[in-house]
Formats: structure tokens, C-alpha cells, sequence
């Protein structure tokens, strides 16, 4: 794995987005893995100009505290994590060039900036779970 920090709380990812904008979360095998290798639709298997992540800046829009954000924004895609062992959340820059199909943006030049400990993971799902209605939708 490569030589990055991780990250041992929620609180520290919280000061980490703070103190740095323009942070993203992916769910892979790793820096090392995803090094020279864009992500693939899965449905059309094209090759995307890019890796595929989730935003960890808040929205202009968000007026509730960023932890708050950042807890929905880790459990967006945990399943991935939980479907393949070897995959694992960690925190990145780069630079947006497009957007995949599910709208999130496809990233290049690529700077690894943390590995996310499980514990992170698992304290966003806490927290999520507590301050939001976990799976409602809009027809509700």
C-alpha cells in the first residue's frame, strides 16, 4: 500500500476537508492499484477519461455542520467496500475532466492524501444513521 497517513477518525477527516478544499473519496484496492488505469462503466464497459470519486467538499447549499456531510458522503458507497475485501476508502486530489454516469466526477492527476481506517468508515455510518433518515427518498 502506498506510504500515505491514514486517517483515524471522523473529527480529523472533518479538519483534514476544512483545512483543504477540493478533496475527494474513493472506494478502491488503492493509489497503487488505480495508478494508470481510469475506472470502466460497468453497464456499457467504456473506458472513463478518469477515476471515479465522491466530493467531500460541502455544497454552497449545505447549512448543516460538514461532519454531518461527510458522514453522507462516506456511506454513499460503503457497499463497494463491503463487496470485495481488498477494496478500502482513501482520500485524494486531482483534477475533474468529466463526469461519469451516475454524475460524480471523473478525476486525473491524481494525488493520494489518505487512507480512511475502517473505524472512520464505521463511525460515519453511526453518525449518518443518527442525525439523518437513512433510506428515505423523495416519494416519502
Amino acid at each position: 500500500m502506498s506510504g500515505i497517513p491514514t486517517i483515524k477518525s471522523l473529527d480529523e477527516l472533518t479538519e483534514l476537508v476544512e483545512h483543504r478544499p477540493g478533496l475527494y473519496l474513493r472506494y478502491s484496492k488503492g493509489p497503487d492499484a488505480d495508478a494508470g488505469k481510469p475506472s470502466v462503466d460497468y453497464e456499457s464497459r467504456l473506458e472513463l477519461p478518469g477515476l471515479s470519486v465522491t466530493v467531500l467538499d460541502a455544497e454552497r447549499w449545505w447549512t448543516l455542520p460538514l461532519r454531518d456531510w461527510l458522514a453522507r458522503q462516506i456511506c454513499k458507497y460503503t457497499h463497494l467496500a463491503e463487496k470485495d475485501e481488498e477494496r478500502h476508502a482513501w482520500v485524494l486530489a486531482g483534477r475533474v475532466v468529466a463526469r461519469g454516469p451516475d454524475h460524480e466526477p471523473l478525476i486525473d492527476q491524481v494525488e493520494p492524501v489518505a487512507w480512511l481506517d475502517d473505524s472512520v468508515v464505521e463511525q460515519a455510518r453511526e453518525h449518518y444513521e443518527k442525525v439523518f433518515d437513512a433510506g428515505r427518498d423523495s416519494t416519502g
